[in-house]
């Protein structure tokens, strides 16, 4: 589908995939279809078409809309300039957190969250890493791949290179490549974030990165920087040294449009997290997004059922759990 004016469709990340990606447009609800008014006319967009809806700079969109795509369970990002930078998204209600949950799973235990570590590292390098390596060795080679890249774009470009140095605090006393780098890195970063959050998992759950709230983020946005935005940045600061924050944002956003690198982090997150085939398709985590209780000694509950007369709850009451009450952790009727 071709959309006019400066609306783009997405690569897909999977035939079950739909982005859309919308900017100087104002957006409303016409049935169970988004209506996208630009200056050269309205395009429709059914909303089951769409799994993450990107809003660039200049977008208007309704509460009407915003509620349909709710109903559908359709991401929303609110983003830079083709998508570069994701400020703020929303996820329908009727989302699954199974991936969610299975990334958690790999997270909480030692042994598969090394496993996941291992499998972020083996992706960097062109040649198989041994499996008696141990972490600290494989830091110190990924610590030694990226310097000899930094080295190597110098060479390449002729741009003068001494180290990765700089604070925002005092942004305008660093070099240009260096600002440059910041501001590349800054882009890889959104775009990433808006790949996980629209694939349903969550960019605070980090297995290399800890301790922010986009810790998976920068797990995931380091598996590109030496094949994008580290050759970009000095690329574009060989050009010129002057306006590079604006002119490597660009660069960037055509680089990754160029990739197709929105297909390539969701299914490269599939990959590392070693995704059971079944939740690898939107429609099997759909048919799974289902609410339910939680019990230890039990299967799943159905949720929104009153349990004070059934057998579980006269066990529970026999035990001294008075389970008549209302209560904030009951669950209603």
């Amino acid at each position: 589908m071709m959309l006019p004016g400066n609306l783009h469709i997405l690569p897909r990340v999977q035939d079950s995939y739909g982005w859309l990606y919308v900017e100087q447009a104002i957006i409303e609800r016409e049935g169970g279809a988004l209506a996208i008014h630009t200056a050269t006319g309205v395009t429709y967009a059914p909303c089951a078409m769409i799994c993450f809806l990107m809003l660039g700079p200049g977008v208007s969109i309704s509460h009407a809309a915003v509620s349909l795509l709710a109903e559908h369970g359709c991401s929303v990002g609110w983003t830079g300039e083709a998508g570069v930078r994701l400020y703020a998204a929303g996820l329908g209600e009727t989302r699954t957190s199974c991936r969610l949950l299975h990334q958690a799973k790999m997270w909480a235990d030692k042994a598969s969250r090394m496993l996941v570590v291992r499998n972020l590292y083996k992706m960097r390098f062109a040649t198989p890493l041994d499996p008696h390596l141990t972490l600290r060795q494989i830091r110190g080679m990924e610590g030694k791949r990226v310097r000899e890249t930094y080295a190597r774009m110098a060479e390449e470009t002729g741009v003068v290179w001494r180290r990765r140095n700089y604070t925002s605090k005092e942004w305008n006393a660093a070099d240009p490549i260096n600002r440059a780098l910041s501001s590349a890195h800054a882009c890889l970063y959104g775009i990433c974030h808006a790949a996980i959050v629209s694939a349903g998992y969550s960019p605070a759950i980090g297995f290399i990165h800890t301790g922010t709230m986009l810790a998976f983020v920068y797990d995931i946005a380091d598996l590109y920087k030496t094949d994008t935005t580290i050759p970009t940045a000095f690329r574009v600061v060989s050009e010129s040294p002057l306006d590079v924050e604006r002119r490597v944002r660009i660069a960037c956003r055509d680089i990754f449009h160029k990739q197709h690198l929105l297909a390539k982090i969701v299914n490269d997150i599939h990959t590392v997290l070693q995704l059971p085939n079944e939740l690898e398709s939107e429609e099997n985590t759909a048919s799974a997004s289902k609410l339910t209780l939680w019990d230890p000694s039990e299967d799943e509950l159905s949720a929104g059922k009153n349990y004070a007369d059934s057998e579980l709850g006269q066990r529970e009451t026999s035990d001294g759990c008075d389970d008549s009450r209302e209560g904030p952790d009951k669950t209603p009727g």
